[in-house]
């Protein structure tokens, strides 16, 4: 995308949804979020007080990632533009292997909603009445929050509502719990949450200390820097290998920050969430941001003055529902939610309603592979 053509996308949707944002980000830090967030969004709210305008590696090569631009009258059945094209999964060494994918049999036959198992861990959330849940609140595309309705929206929350429709026969019996990217494993270990939806790579050290989903979107890692902005020695930046001196944001237990300290002479800093890091961003104190492009696509729709580099992709990012290790029959009964969710459109109507606009029409669901025994 030109810059030309970034500066031309600018809208009230897109001022709307940066403000409102931002506005929003610190009232969300009262369930389970670190100080520093709460720092962040009122650095935020500051910051959206300032007219907005828009402007805008192994893997296999990526689409230039454009802006999110939220309609507020988005509905599962909105139609993508027809100008937007499609972009492939990465599908290089950095895409975990085949073992680390493999979750367990979904169940079958799957049980009716509101007749949960005797003695399993659906029917203990099904008497507790609420299924409660790990996410983010401030990932837009993925969770965040609606600022005409209060509610926490996006391509992860409808995953877990459709767990809650089949556990209830309703979405709403659902206790979403703002955690980071860092809380994402503790809060499954120790019982906090039954589920994350968080953007999570499935990867094989996670699959040690947690249970997966099978994968349910595939995204890759980028960059994102300050529109305009050039290597030292005044050249294009293509890529994060083009930041060798300079400071790079990414959030703390994130595979992004993982991958981040591998490129040498490149500085990684941490913050709880990547909301975190455009406050760090904003501020100076860091050169660029990296993460998954579903999430930098979202950074990017709240501040006129930086890019998503146009390259490829450098990572392979295979989502997973994150679940606790004891909790295998209730994977077995995610991963048949997830399967109905694939096979009846209402996968490919979220991704239209949440990602289409920012990464092009819905491609297939990453296909399912089973195979893990308890």
């Amino acid at each position: 995308m030109s810059r030309e053509t970034r500066a031309g996308r600018s809208s009230a949707a897109v001022r709307a949804t940066a403000t409102a944002t931002f506005a929003t980000t610190s009232r969300v830090t009262a369930t389970a979020m670190s100080r520093e967030t709460s720092r962040a969004g009122a650095a935020l709210a500051l910051v959206a007080a300032v007219t907005l305008a828009a402007a805008c590696s192994s893997a296999g090569a990526y689409d230039p990632t454009p802006l999110y631009t939220p309609s507020p009258t988005a509905s599962p059945s909105a139609t993508p533009s027809p100008s937007a094209s499609p972009s492939p999964a990465p599908t290089g060494t950095d895409v975990v292997t085949a073992n680390c994918l493999a979750s367990y049999e979904p169940l079958k036959p799957m049980p009716a909603p509101g007749a949960m198992p005797a003695g399993s861990t659906m029917r203990e959330i099904q008497q507790r009445g609420r299924l409660i849940a790990g996410v983010s609140a401030d990932t837009l595309t993925l969770a965040a929050r609606n600022p005409i309705n209060g509610r926490i929206e996006g391509f992860d929350i409808d995953m877990i509502r459709a767990v809650s429709q089949a556990i209830f026969g309703s979405p709403d019996k659902v206790e979403l719990r703002v955690i980071t990217a860092a809380q994402r494993l503790p809060a499954l270990q120790d019982g906090s949450v039954d589920i994350v939806a968080r953007n999570m790579t499935i990867t094989c050290a996670r699959w040690k200390e947690i249970a997966f989903s099978t994968e349910y979107y595939r995204s890759g890692q980028k960059v994102m820097v300050r529109l305009g902005e050039r290597t030292d020695s005044g050249g294009e930046i293509t890529g994060i290998r083009d930041l060798v001196g300079k400071k790079v944001c990414a959030p703390n237990g994130s595979t992004s920050m993982d991958k981040l300290r591998t490129f040498e002479g490149v500085e990684a800093v941490g913050a709880s969430t990547h909301t975190g890091c455009l406050v760090l961003f904003q501020q100076g104190a860091v050169d660029a941001i990296t993460g998954d492009d579903t999430v930098l696509a979202g950074l990017a729709a709240q501040d006129p003055f930086v890019e998503v580099v146009q390259g490829a992709a450098f990572t392979a990012e295979p989502y997973g529902l994150g679940v606790n290790q004891e909790n295998v029959d209730f994977v077995r009964f995610v991963n048949g939610v997830l399967a109905d969710m694939k096979a009846d459109g209402r996968w490919k109507a979220s991704y239209t309603t949440w990602l289409a606009e920012a990464l092009g029409p819905a491609p297939k669901p990453p296909a399912p592979v089973y195979g893990r025994n308890p």
